[in-house]
């Protein structure tokens, strides 16, 4: 079968792409080795945020959250369920300056970002108790009810407009004429088409091997929980962000979702497991619970609760923090969209958008150029060092001196 284009992995990335090369009538094909959105986005805490670390960041987070907003009117399928609002919460001097600086950088960016003092943070957030907060910023960001709610929304909509999905049909290999694309090789078989994109999450690294390319990623684990139901949890109470220790909360069917960046945490390459799914996984509990007592004295309904989910997936890492998106040099028609880095599920939908009006158009709308692959052409970091400078990314995900 011949096509436009090609795009390995099924995930937010890969769906959102899809759609929006299919919207620019492209014949597209989005072939996954598990079934579509089975993996990491599923998996996601489903926040979106506006304050973001750099200008072109903030410019894809505002125009994430806007394409989700109006995402019926551009897809025609009904929009997932999400709630609005959004508090970032510092309780030590220099994080609480890394607030105030984050707020006002961002609004210069064009985002839409306060600070409030603990009273209005207490009046947004009932069960937050707000005497120690030092900085607090609030802003109307979404978070989606259910991931996967907005994974199934763009599925329909690829449905919609045309989109082949491949399903459970691993790439073994993109074929290479000289150095260039001329399509994919499945286990169900061959695929032309004159431009791939490696979207594959986890296995992006691997995918990019087999046409000669090397994607410097760095799949890292990433665990959350969600609480049985909670007295005075409502579904539109903002989500919070600790950025002192790294952890967040927000309503989530009824109870609390609490998600945490580890300290220490672990790296994990697919391709050193045979057949590897995200379902195996290995989770420590341990790491949340002691997550959880760092700001059990702010939300104390976190003190004695239940838990229906324990539930991780895989965050990739990228040596400076930023994403991989664009196409991948020394080989024609291989682009790239991965390196999530933490912001991936709530920056697909600008991400798509825009990847696809590079793609078709040969200009995006706005300039990707920082997350270009080019950056890394000459890196020369061994293995280990890739692993530990992407693994001090995520540790470091909220730090003040960065």
């Amino acid at each position: 079968m011949t096509y436009d284009t090609i795009i390995i992995g099924a995930g937010a990335f890969g769906l959102s792409l899809a759609f929006h090369l299919a919207q620019k009538a492209k014949r597209v094909a989005l072939v996954d080795r598990f079934h579509a959105a089975s993996q990491t986005s599923a998996r996601a805490a489903g926040m979106f945020k506006q304050i973001q670390s750099t200008r072109t960041r903030t410019q894809i987070a505002v125009l994430s959250i806007h394409k989700l907003q109006n995402f019926e009117k551009e897809t025609g399928v009904a929009p997932p369920v999400f709630g609005i609002g959004s508090l970032m919460i510092a309780r030590n001097p220099a994080h609480a300056a890394y607030v105030r600086r984050e707020v006002e950088q961002a609004n210069a960016w064009g985002a839409n970002v306060e600070l409030v003092g603990n009273a209005e943070a207490h009046r947004r957030m009932p069960m937050l108790e707000t005497d120690n907060l030092l900085a607090a910023a609030y802003s109307a960001d979404p978070f989606v009810q259910e991931p996967t709610e907005l994974l199934r929304a763009y599925l329909d909509a690829c449905n919609t407009h045309g989109v082949t999905l491949i399903e459970n049909s691993p790439a073994t290999s993109i074929n290479m004429f000289k150095n260039e694309v001329r399509g994919v090789t499945t286990v169900k078989g061959e695929l032309d088409a004159p431009i791939v994109i490696d979207a594959a999450g986890a296995w992006a690294r691997a995918v990019s091997l087999t046409a000669n390319a090397n994607l410097p990623i760095v799949p890292v684990r990433h665990q959350l929980y969600i609480t049985h139901p909670l007295m005075g949890v409502d579904s539109q109470m903002p989500m919070i962000r600790f950025v002192d220790s790294a952890v967040y909360v927000r309503p989530s069917r009824g109870g609390l979702m609490v998600g945490g960046f580890e300290a220490d945490p672990m790296p994990l390459d697919p391709r050193s497991r045979e057949n590897f799914s995200i379902e195996q996984m290995p989770l420590d509990f341990s790491i949340l619970e002691k997550q959880t007592t760092t700001i059990q004295d702010n939300l104390p309904a976190l003190r004695d609760t239940t838990i229906q989910e324990h539930r991780g997936g895989l965050f990739t890492m990228t040596r400076d923090g930023q994403f991989l998106a664009g196409p991948i040099p020394n080989v024609r028609g291989l682009w790239a969209l991965t390196g999530c880095n933490g912001s991936g599920y709530s920056s697909s939908l600008a991400l798509g958008q825009v990847m696809a009006e590079w793609i078709v158009d040969g200009e995006p709308s706005i300039d990707l150029s920082e997350f270009s692959p080019v950056r890394f052409r000459n890196s020369n970091l061994t293995d280990k060092e890739l692993t530990a400078a992407c693994v001090w990314q995520y540790a470091h995900y909220y730090d003040p001196t960065t």
